[in-house]
């Protein structure tokens, strides 16, 4: 590396590490080539057909039960992406818990184990399964909060779904514990301010975790995604 190209990239350094230190931790990025090493193989599967242009890299804060911070990280859709920095930052000061924030990619995209930790994630490209259409997640166009004590659940045949499958002692949601969204939590307040909508409201099943983008916003932005 020349002189004159080591003095270029110590200045980007240096303007980047001053961005997150003005915008309080909060920031977001375009996928760069060293997060896009992290992810590629990963949530970037081999046949992810979203360009990489359409996500986002976002760096966050977020708060521990006991009250600790931790920074965290997001990739998301460009098109939620400063509406999701908005939301974190807005439960940052109100010392909302969220226990982790990281890549799923950290997890080796494996959803379940992410779920199990309580890990808070949004984008992993997949589709729907026997289809063609990506789904919300694999657009970065859907948000998992809190995890492990908001599962996803279904009743099929008589016989009952759960994600994550360690979740079992929260399906009853008349239970109080720790991390519970519902519709008097503020997670959900911010997000449906902001247009998503939530899991825990679907009649068929319950997502408690997740808020989305609606489909007819989603169809305007990939009309092609059927």
């Amino acid at each position: 590396m020349t002189k004159y190209l080591l003095t270029i990239f110590i200045i980007m350094l240096l303007v980047s590490a001053s961005y997150a230190e003005e915008n309080g931790g909060f920031y977001v990025t375009k996928i760069d080539d060293e997060i896009f090493a992290r992810i590629q193989g990963k949530s970037f599967k081999d046949d992810c057909t979203l360009p990489r242009e359409d996500l986002r890299y976002l760096h966050v804060l977020h708060k521990d039960l006991a009250g600790n911070t931790h920074e965290g990280e997001m990739i998301c859709n460009a098109y939620i992406a400063k509406d999701v920095i908005e939301i974190f930052k807005a439960l940052y000061d109100a010392d909302y818990p969220i226990e982790k924030i990281r890549l799923v990619d950290e997890y080796n995209a494996d959803d379940e184990l992410s779920m199990r930790d309580n890990n808070s994630s949004s984008f992993n490209f997949r589709f729907i399964s026997h289809t063609t259409k990506i789904s919300k997640h694999g657009l970065g166009l859907a948000v998992d909060i809190n995890t492990l004590y908001n599962p996803y659940t279904k009743v099929v045949n008589g016989k009952r779904i759960l994600e994550p499958a360690t979740a079992g002692e929260y399906i009853d949601r008349t239970k109080n514990f720790p991390y519970k969204i519902d519709e008097n939590d503020l997670c959900y307040k911010l997000f449906i301010a902001k247009g998503f909508e939530w899991g825990g409201s679907w009649k068929s099943a319950k997502d408690y975790q997740h808020f989305e983008i609606p489909d007819d916003v989603i169809a305007k932005l990939y009309p092609n995604n059927k």
